[in-house]
């Protein structure tokens, strides 16, 4: 059976992700996976628009990408862009520029496809029984919810309450301040009330996180409680709820620089991580599902199944 060698690159709000993957019939096994903070929706995501700047971010982005593609003899690329290219008025522009400058096509999918994608990525590596799971992905421009269980998907919805858009939104002293909080839980709560409906209509027993933050959240715990676990090497992590608790107050009492020197603390995410964590808590203590689980596969691992399924 012939091999190909595919690329895939998630132009996400902070973080461009490059997974890249060699496909035999209906099987894949992933080579390489790496990232790189673009920041594109920083300084203009909640006016619509991406800054000079962030493009510029954006194409260096892309072009250290193709740096590491080339070293893998891949036969396609596919770029797929979200939240922050989508809702942005310039977002054209930056897709025909890096068209022109890179020679990439970058396909931007509407986030009720995102969420497909999401979970055609989960679903691969989290066991879905009779009860639903909420799956969960938190963005720099949007957060996607999912209710789906073995059968599939019984609702999904993609929010603008990505964490890049709560931080302009509701820029936050440093440490932040039980207020400031308050007042993002409020906005949470006005915003998700159809997500609220959803799970009375789909009780859910378990929640799923598959996102840079959840990854973040588990490697702090991890760090911590095993630190013997590699977690690149493990595609799901179970995360307590008493853990998670106990890393929201380390969170929100901790300056940026004292957020900086926690260990299992992404870099690039040391802003983002206490809105992530106040969304996570919001969910928690309004939803109370029986379990949390982080989970490694994503947008990019979704859209590898579908390319093998000739759905894209």
């Amino acid at each position: 059976m012939e091999k190909t060698r595919v690329a895939i690159i998630d132009l996400g709000t902070n973080t461009f992700n490059l997974l890249i993957t060699e496909v035999e019939g209906d099987t894949y096994r992933i080579l390489v996976e790496s990232k790189y903070p673009a920041r594109l929706g920083e300084g203009g995501i909640h006016k619509a628009t991406i800054t000079n700047e962030a493009m510029k971010r954006g194409v260096e982005a892309l072009t250290t990408h193709l740096i590491t593609i080339s070293e893998y003899q891949v036969e396609s690329i596919f770029c797929f862009a979200t939240s922050a290219i989508r809702s942005a008025t310039n977002g054209a522009d930056f897709v025909r520029r890096v068209k022109q400058e890179l020679g990439l096509t970058i396909r931007v999918i509407p986030g009720d496809e995102e969420a497909q994608t999401i979970f055609d990525g989960v679903k691969q590596v989290v066991p879905l029984g009779d009860n639903y799971s909420l799956i969960m992905d938190i963005g720099g421009g949007s957060v996607e919810f999912i209710i789906a269980n073995k059968n599939g998907i019984a609702w999904k919805e993609s929010y603008n309450l990505g964490v890049a858009r709560l931080l302009e939104q509701f820029p936050p002293s440093d440490p932040i301040q039980a207020g400031e909080i308050e007042i993002i839980d409020r906005h949470l709560e006005s915003k998700l009330q159809s997500l609220i409906a959803a799970v009375d209509q789909f009780p859910i027993c378990k929640l799923v996180g598959s996102s840079g933050s959840f990854d973040t959240l588990a490697a702090i715990i991890a760090n911590k409680e095993y630190p013997l676990i590699e977690l690149s090497k493990i595609t799901s992590f179970k995360l307590e709820a008493e853990a998670l608790n106990e890393v929201h107050q380390r969170l929100i009492s901790a300056t940026i620089e004292g957020r900086r020197t926690i260990p299992g603390m992404d870099p690039d995410r040391v802003e983002n991580i206490v809105p992530a964590s106040i969304i996570v808590q919001w969910v928690l203590k309004r939803l109370q599902p029986n379990e949390v689980w982080q989970c490694a596969f994503a947008l990019k691992e979704g859209a590898i199944l579908q390319i093998i399924n000739n759905v894209l």
